[in-house]
């Protein structure tokens, strides 16, 4: 029974995990990455999984794993090995269990998930489930900046799949993601003119007042009801108080609900970006939608009813939550592919210094949910 194997292995599930919390793998330490990705090589290749590395130059190497090389599984599994935080912070704050929580450096986001999906496939084997040769898996190494390299690579592996399950944590409670926010990312750059702020102020264009003006624009572009936010969350600008600023430069985060949202936010954008307020100054605008909103179809819903199945025969009840986070759920989602995200390990503040946690006690429990999902739709 899968879930009496899963209970028999939680020390070897926890054991791995301390091993990968404990490997740092921020987006651009390639080789902390790529020493996640050679624990899951070995991982997977013990179990008789076929492993394709696809290398990268700068970041992480892409895994793609599937029981064999020539086989077309139905089941595309998304999971990504990088993480938020820079290198040292595994040594500065290792792995540790404190009651049924695991703390660490992206042992929720998402490095639980790595075993999960790993045990979830044993599971299978044991039990004697052939669902297992129904599974292709991408772990990506650069989902926390959008996967610029790995988008290609997902859409190109989803091409025929009938179903998309990405394990970014599951919420407390039960809630398993079935719509995600659009995600945009833009900087404004401005070039003025500088000058000595006392000798001869008049002849400075201060870049710093004209993306001023851009900001405050950029922020009345927000409208929560209608599920739309826009904001400016790093700004830079200036070299001293006593020279007025040439240059400055303003990072935006933009979050969409619908995909015919995203045509009117970029326009708006664009606009405000072309006004000109401060006479003499210049400003460049870069940047796009990196990731389509992630909407619930009817499709979906036949796949959440089939993980409401597999929930109730470990006793689980699960509910359907909306994220405004982005994920690469949104790829899948856009072809069309049923997909459905937060299928990982339960868990919490993806991305804090202190409070991360993936709940032990419920670790092998999402693990079946995982393994019996996979099952059912493989029938």
């Amino acid at each position: 029974m899968i879930e009496t194997y899963l209970e028999s292995k939680k020390q070897e599930m926890y054991e791995l995990l301390e091993r990968l919390v404990n490997t740092d793998s921020g987006t651009y330490n390639k080789k902390g990455v790529d020493a996640v990705g050679n624990i899951l090589i070995e991982k997977f290749e013990e179990i008789g999984m076929d492993v394709k590395i696809h290398s990268e130059q700068k970041l992480g190497n892409h895994l793609e794993i599937k029981a064999s090389s020539d086989s077309d599984p139905k089941i595309l599994i998304i999971a990504h090995m990088d993480t938020v935080f820079p290198k040292g912070e595994a040594k500065k704050r290792p792995f540790q269990v404190i009651g049924h929580k695991a703390l660490g450096p992206g042992v929720n986001d998402e490095k639980a998930s790595h075993v999960q999906v790993l045990y979830a496939l044993k599971a299978l084997m044991e039990a004697g489930s052939d669902a297992y040769k129904n599974v292709h898996i991408i772990f990506n190494s650069d989902e926390e900046i959008g996967s610029p390299s790995s988008k290609p690579l997902i859409k190109q592996v989803a091409e025929n799949k009938q179903y998309s399950i990405v394990v970014e944590c599951a919420r407390p409670n039960g809630g398993i993601v079935t719509e995600r926010k659009g995600v945009g990312h833009f900087t404004l750059y401005v070039k003025g003119k500088s000058a000595h702020a006392g000798v001869e102020p008049e002849l400075g264009r201060s870049a710093i007042e004209e993306i001023s003006h851009k900001i405050l624009k950029l922020q009345q572009l927000n409208n929560y009801d209608e599920g739309i936010s826009v904001n400016v969350g790093l700004v830079k600008g200036g070299t001293s108080t006593n020279t007025i600023p040439s240059v400055a430069r303003a990072d935006i985060d933009v979050r969409y609900k619908h995909e015919d949202q995203a045509t009117e936010i970029v326009r708006k954008i664009t606009e405000i970006s072309q006004e000109e307020h401060v006479s003499g100054t210049f400003t460049k605008l870069k940047g796009d939608m990196s990731r389509p909103p992630m909407q619930k179809t009817n499709e979906t819903e036949q796949l959440i009813n089939v993980i409401h199945e597999a929930a109730a025969d470990l006793d689980m009840s699960i509910r359907e939550v909306s994220s405004g986070g982005g994920s690469d759920a949104s790829f899948t989602a856009s072809e069309g592919i049923p997909t459905v995200d937060g299928m990982g390990p339960m868990g919490e503040f993806s991305h804090s210094e202190k409070e991360e946690y993936t709940d032990l006690k419920t670790f092998p429990q999402y693990t079946a949910l995982l393994a019996k999902t996979i099952e059912k739709l493989s029938r």
